[in-house]
């Protein structure tokens, strides 16, 4: 079914290499306010799910409470999310964005998609259709 090993191992190795460029090139150009990765990650939860417990961030991002503690703390007093009780149980903590947070999270958002529609506007369709297969294929790989 699959390649010879060193064809996989080749394939594994390039995928990592091109992974972390990706990504260590989206996170400079999309750091504007020079956040950590963990705080990008948590404005992105705060964002697309709302209001959670630090415990549930922490094994959402797969990181010690005492971590997102120290996230959520720096992030509070930068003035991206705020800490309110949970209307369902008093005795916990829910942390959301703040206006500014999701103004962050946009702008975020906004400087990852200019740069790709940047780097990518020059690309044949034959080459972005390569890249709609590829994108189809690691997404089976990442939900393995």
């Amino acid at each position: 079914m699959g390649g010879s090993s060193g064809s996989l191992e080749r394939a594994i190795a390039q995928l990592l290499i091109a992974n972390g460029k990706l990504t260590r090139r989206l996170q400079a150009v999309s750091n504007l306010r020079h956040l950590t990765w963990s705080q990008v990650a948590v404005l992105a939860r705060l964002d697309d799910g709302g209001p959670t417990t630090p415990a549930d961030l922490a094994r959402a991002e797969a990181v010690k409470p005492q971590s997102m503690s120290g996230t959520l703390s720096n992030m509070e007093e930068e003035g991206l999310v705020e800490r309110t009780p949970d209307p369902n149980d008093g005795r916990q903590i829910l942390f959301g964005l703040t206006d500014e947070g999701r103004e962050t999270r946009r702008a975020v958002r906004v400087a990852r998609h200019d740069w790709l529609r940047s780097a990518m506007a020059a690309m044949s369709e034959k080459d972005l259709q390569t890249i709609e297969k590829a994108v189809a294929l690691l997404s089976k790989v990442a939900d393995a």
